[in-house]
């Protein structure tokens, strides 16, 4: 047996005895270990025990004859993960010990990495030390170990997935899938089935069936964002997920039960769609259990600095660069900046700003975006003069929303839905806008 492990490219030794066998156990840590159930001096089972007590992890595998498959049947009770009957093929030892060892060491990776993914997803790694951010941290450690339904209410760009992950990573369901539904980004057609599965056949080009959202967080956490930009009918189906903790594969009547938490988020006012009629009452209050609010960059200026020392340090370790300096003229210009698009520009400006610096020092103003040192991005809303005589206030503010409407429309290739989502307005309101400023045979 050993010559054929180490054929096999194992490093093996040997014991003629139970007393030899334990005396080495006690000076090496051996990844496997292989016991005859009948040894000169002692029962292979005392050797088993200590050999588990001291390595919880080592590999066990039984050998014996055809009359002791009782006590090898007690012996996988006891810790051994397989037994071999004499006699057997040696190659078969070999199979038993790599499948075993490699199931470990796989175990021993997805350990590794469940510890980086908590590591990642600490409370203190989302900085801020603005009031509103050490509220947050506050409310964060309270709503994590629940099981209650949270709805993350934030600009886009602020940060809600981060949240939502900190949320799962820092609960009971850690160890399970943590499963991203992008409501905005699933074409409506095909939401529904993406969220809840389908079989083969449910409609034209379901060629097989497919596991929904729901089902692969099972156990686990589902995020749920941009869960404005849902159609009425799919969160009418979304409720009575929520409802009855069960789902509907499209095409199937059989539902299943299932275990999982529901984060929710959105960049839009929820309460006042469910006013417009475009937002479901029940399903707000529904999601709405918890309501974490995630503040915009600029409502945190003092967060800036932080932020600025933190997104550098990485942009250099990604690109392999030597981390360096920031100035406080660079600074002043950051933090004078409205940033629209919140962590996610400010990350980008940051790279942008290492990329332009390589030569230099330092990071200094001259290294940011354009759109950063004048202070403010593209802006939508144009210069208007006002003339000595006054100007007609409805009639300016009906052309620049007319502006605003065929520019989103052009935008979106005339999707009216995707147009409203752009202005943060409902789609009824979108309509009667287009109606009332004439554009309503736009697209």
């Amino acid at each position: 047996m050993s010559e054929s492990l180490e054929a096999a490219g194992f490093a093996a030794a040997q014991s003629p005895d139970a007393m030899d066998a334990i005396e080495r156990l006690k000076a090496f840590a051996y990844d496997a270990i292989v016991i005859d159930l009948h040894l000169p001096d002692a029962n292979g089972m005392e050797v088993l025990d200590e050999a588990i007590s001291r390595y919880p992890g080592i590999r066990a595998v039984v050998v014996t004859g055809f009359g002791g498959v009782s006590e090898a049947v007690t012996a996988m009770k006891r810790g051994a993960i397989d037994f071999l009957i004499k006699p057997f093929q040696l190659q078969q030892l070999s199979r038993v010990l790599s499948a075993s060892i490699d199931q470990m060491r796989l175990k021993e990776e997805n350990a590794e990495l469940r510890a980086q993914l908590r590591d990642r997803f600490r409370f203190d790694n989302i900085i801020g030390r603005d009031s509103t951010m050490q509220q947050l941290f506050s409310t964060l450690e309270l709503i994590a170990p629940m099981n209650s339904t949270v709805l993350i209410h934030g600009e886009t760009g602020t940060g809600k997935e981060l949240i939502a992950r900190t949320i799962h990573h820092h609960s009971p369901r850690a160890d399970q899938k943590f499963v991203a539904f992008n409501s905005a980004a699933i074409p409506e057609a095909l939401a529904e089935a993406e969220l809840f599965g389908h079989v083969k056949g449910a409609f034209t080009g379901a060629v097989s069936s497919r596991v929904g959202r729901f089902e692969l967080a099972h156990r686990g956490t589902l995020f749920i964002d941009e869960v404005a930009s849902m159609s009425l009918p799919l969160q009418a189906k979304l409720l009575r997920a929520l409802q009855e903790r069960e789902v509907e594969r499209v095409g199937e009547s059989k539902p299943m039960k299932l275990d999982i938490r529901i984060v929710a988020a959105t960049n839009t006012d929820l309460r006042q769609l469910v006013k417009e009629g475009s937002f479901r009452e029940d399903l707000f209050y529904r999601l709405n259990v918890i309501p974490v609010r995630l503040p915009p960059l600029r409502a945190r200026r003092e967060d800036v600095p932080l932020l600025a020392q933190h997104f550098i340090k990485k942009s250099c370790q990604d690109n392999g660069v030597a981390v360096k300096p920031i100035t406080q003229e660079a600074l002043r210009v950051m933090m004078a900046c409205e940033w629209p698009g919140n962590i996610r520009q400010f990350e980008n400006a940051i790279e942008h700003a290492v990329a332009m610096s390589l030569t230099a020092n330092e990071i200094g103003p001259e290294s940011l975006p354009e759109e950063v040192r004048t202070r403010s991005g593209p802006t939508v809303v144009p210069t208007v003069s006002i003339p000595d005589e006054g100007i007609n206030f409805t009639s300016v503010v009906s052309q620049l929303e007319r502006e605003l409407i065929l520019r989103c429309l052009e935008k979106t290739g005339g999707n009216k839905r995707q147009a409203a989502r752009l202005l943060n307005l409902s789609r009824t309101t979108f309509i009667d806008k287009l109606q009332r400023l004439n554009v309503a045979d736009v697209a």
